[in-house]
């Protein structure tokens, strides 16, 4: 288990009134599902995160398990007890159908692929539910992106999810956060090198622009004081900032830039920032408050008390306006909103708690124990 696998669906229209023929879908289980469909968990990924929550790196995988220390055998996702499920998203770079996959002509979309939301990626992961034969999910979990997703899941789909856990996100994107995403995309599309999306066949695509996109990112996933404590003034080894070297945080984030070109692409970049800041789950629904409302089922709320993406009120506006939440749950952390993957022991209890929310979850919940 946990090889990359594929399933195809369609034909679909997306939000934005584009007809696909087919969608191909990558995915990765861990587990067995039970002959009643009842024991899979669902794991949604965040913008740059793709299917492989948990493993080594390896043909396929060009990085090891963005959550390896949650999901496995003993581990607080037990996968002797549980199916767990991840797909990588529509619009994504990493096996299902995004940008930079082949059209029906045989050249990459590039340009031609359509805006898309996160309702249209629940589409896509409600066919994948349907393929392997699961009723229900006990638990659908996914910090930032992943997060609207599970929140989107338990409004379209109230039955198919029996439990949810939002971490680090909010039920509409606000506008700081459109902003932000703004200011990243224009950064790639305004390089010569992303020439309108359609880059494939030249031999530079656009790495600076996507490098200053996730430079700009990268900011706002770690926090204020964390940057300040870790890097201070520091310069970057002998190298002189007056003299035109750099400091110790400039050569952080270019680190993270040139790591994130290596495995990203930018169209896929530019497709789920864009569906991020179309969220709204109360848009045609008489708004977030109606929407939250239809929520009844057991909903565990985490929010990062230094995340300077996406601060506590949001998470705190879903716990009050949802019938099925039980209270904000804070994750304590200075590293900010990446908090969801550093905090690994924090994460493993809310986890624990929002299975122990869920009846009937699946036999022996209780023996989960965390393994650092």
């Amino acid at each position: 288990m946990g090889e990359r696998l594929f399933f195809e669906c369609g034909p679909f229209t997306t939000d934005s009134g584009f007809e696909f023929e087919q969608i191909r879908v990558a995915y990765q289980t861990w587990g067995e599902l039970n002959p009643e469909g009842s024991n899979a968990i669902y794991i949604a990924h965040a913008l740059t995160g793709d299917s492989h929550a948990t493993g080594e790196a390896g043909p396929g995988h060009k990085t090891g398990g963005w959550w390896s220390s949650l999901v496995g055998p003993g581990a607080p996702i037990d996968t002797d007890t549980y199916f767990v499920v991840c797909a990588n998203v529509l619009g994504g770079c990493q096996g299902t159908t995004g940008p930079s996959s082949l059209a029906p002509d045989s050249k990459a979309w590039g340009s031609r692929f359509p805006v898309i939301t996160i309702a249209d990626m629940v589409w896509v992961e409600y066919q994948l539910m349907q393929f392997l034969g699961i009723e229900s999910y006990a638990l659908m979990l996914g910090p930032s992106l992943g997060g609207m997703r599970v929140l989107e899941w338990m409004v379209r789909h109230p039955k198919a999810v029996r439990g949810g856990l939002v971490l680090g996100s909010t039920a509409a994107v606000s506008a700081d956060e459109i902003g932000i995403h703004a200011v990243q995309l224009a950064a790639i599309e305004l390089d010569p090198h992303f020439q309108g999306g359609d880059y494939y066949d030249s031999d530079v695509g656009p790495v600076a622009g996507m490098g200053l996109a996730r430079r700009m990112a990268h900011l706002t996933y770690r926090s204020e004081n964390e940057l300040d404590t870790r890097f201070g003034r520091s310069a970057q080894g002998e190298e002189s900032p007056i003299n035109g070297g750099r400091f110790a945080v400039e050569s952080y984030l270019d680190h993270h830039a040139n790591k994130l070109a290596r495995r990203f692409d930018a169209n896929t970049y530019v497709a789920l920032t864009r569906a991020m800041s179309l969220f709204d789950l109360g848009e045609g629904r008489g708004g977030v408050e109606r929407s939250l409302g239809t929520i009844t089922a057991p909903l565990t709320v985490v929010g990062i008390d230094s995340d300077r993406l996406f601060p506590l009120r949001l998470q705190q506006e879903i716990v009050d306006l949802t019938p099925g939440a039980d209270q904000l749950h804070v994750l304590e952390s200075v590293v900010g909103h990446d908090g969801f993957l550093v905090e690994e022991e924090q994460v493993a209890r809310f986890v624990q708690h929002a299975l122990s929310r869920v009846e009937n979850p699946a036999p022996a919940v209780e023996k989960m124990v965390f393994h650092s």
